[in-house]
């Protein structure tokens, strides 16, 4: 058996640290990662299609392939066509549910204050692709944002000899305004600065492999990303009345993204655990992608873990932070009340999460390595910047001026003070 079923109260301090304190692996490139992003920025489309001439074998004639994003639905089959079609109207409806209302009220007589919403002008999306199919990653990055209101939504996506048409397809049917064949990261260096071709982007979103996620760490500062993401993450927790079978689904399903993905599922019951390990080896068997599964259920991130009880499995899930997590328990609305930091929630034994990766509405942009801890995933809001606005009347001065004054002259700011003061004096000047 390929899985590791252990207990948790048997794991030791370096097994831990793999599973909590897990990376992307990008610190071992850094450096040639900065030698490519300075480059883009200094030569731009040249550097460009050096870099992707040296490392995609492909020399790329116009970078900006906008017009074959279109064509490319001349050579889809009308069932994808119709699959994308009802991915992207799922997910635009449910971002669209997102988009919050500007608001202002007055809290106290003469103290008005509201919060307004308003899209970032140019966003670039990095879209995984060359001869490989990610059509849904192209939902996923350019439709919140044209929902949020953004003007104009950039898309980079590998190059190829071939390029594959259902993402192409994707990429036009989700809305992008433009789109370019780079990948890697001069295509994150090249919407961090800028080329004589590719727009330059506000912000960067999107996932990539560990030179993509090593770029936007690179370009933060010079410009915004969404967050850093590493390999594919699943936790399933489970209890006894779990179909076995269906929780090593989900295992084999998120180890099949990358070797590097972390599967793991935990439950507080020892047979239980053990059906799991023992489905998972079976159906691992049976799948194209066998290699790559079995070295990702090998990995020191993945396993089959049991508990005393299921709130050590669930202490641990909140350790873990996952970027998705399966939960397959009778109760599975009060473990969830228990677990604040994960991606995304799929719930019940109905609910895969390649629902979410693909169709059910929800962003599959996710953060991984613990990001969980303290971010969310892609949505409406990742897309829009807010504004506080506030109106005083004298009134309303007057009743928190001694308050501001106080703080101000407390904090040496003797001006802000004055700049309250003098206020204050030309209402009391204008009193009968």
């Amino acid at each position: 058996m390929d899985v590791n079923v252990r207990a948790i109260a048997n794991l030791g301090p370096d097994d831990r640290t793999a599973f909590f304190e897990r990376d992307a692996g990008i610190e071992a490139i850094r450096n040639d990662v900065r030698e490519i992003v300075d480059r883009v920025r200094t030569e731009g489309d040249v550097a460009v299609r050096e870099f992707t001439e040296e490392f995609d074998g492909v020399t790329v004639g116009n970078l900006e392939i906008t017009d074959e994003c279109e064509r490319a639905l001349d050579d889809v089959d009308e069932e994808v066509q119709a699959a994308i079609e009802t991915a992207v109207a799922n997910v635009r409806e449910f971002h669209e549910a997102q988009l919050p209302e500007d608001w202002r009220r007055e809290f106290t007589e003469g103290r008005e204050l509201g919060r307004r919403f308003r899209p970032l002008e140019r966003v670039g999306v990095y879209v995984p692709g060359g001869s490989a199919a990610y059509p849904s990653s192209a939902v996923m990055g350019v439709v919140p944002a044209k929902v949020a209101g953004v003007e104009h939504v950039s898309v980079v996506t590998p190059p190829a000899d071939e390029l594959n048409p259902v993402t192409l397809a994707a990429i036009h049917l989700a809305g992008a305004d433009a789109v370019y064949s780079v990948g890697g990261a001069q295509a994150i260096g090249a919407l961090a600065s800028g080329t004589e071709t590719i727009d330059r982007a506000q912000k960067i979103v999107g996932p990539g492999n560990k030179w993509v996620t090593a770029a936007k760490a690179e370009v933060r500062g010079d410009v915004e990303i969404d967050f850093l993401a590493g390999p594919s993450e699943v936790v399933v927790v489970a209890d006894e009345t779990a179909d076995p079978g269906l929780v090593a689904s989900e295992l084999v399903a998120q180890a099949e993204h990358d070797p590097n993905a972390s599967v793991v599922a935990v439950t507080d019951d020892e047979p239980t655990a053990e059906a799991i390990g023992a489905a998972v080896d079976e159906q691992a068997g049976a799948r194209e992608r066998e290699e790559v599964i079995r070295q990702a259920l090998s990995n020191e991130t993945s396993g089959v873990l049991y508990g005393r009880s299921m709130s050590e499995a669930i202490l641990f899930t909140e350790a873990y932070a996952p970027e998705h997590l399966g939960i397959v328990a009778e109760d599975d609305e009060a473990i969830l009340e228990r677990i604040d930091s994960v991606g995304s929630v799929f719930l019940g034994p109905d609910t895969p999460v390649a629902a979410g990766d693909y169709a059910s509405g929800t962003n599959h942009v996710l953060p991984t390595n613990g990001g969980a801890r303290v971010t969310g995933g892609l949505s409406v809001e990742t897309f829009l910047r807010s504004t506080t606005v506030q109106r005083l009347s004298s009134t309303g001065l007057a009743e928190i001026g001694d308050a501001i004054t106080t703080l101000a002259e407390a904090e040496g700011l003797e001006a802000h003070a004055e700049s309250v003061r003098r206020r204050l004096e030309r209402t009391e000047g204008r009193d009968p």
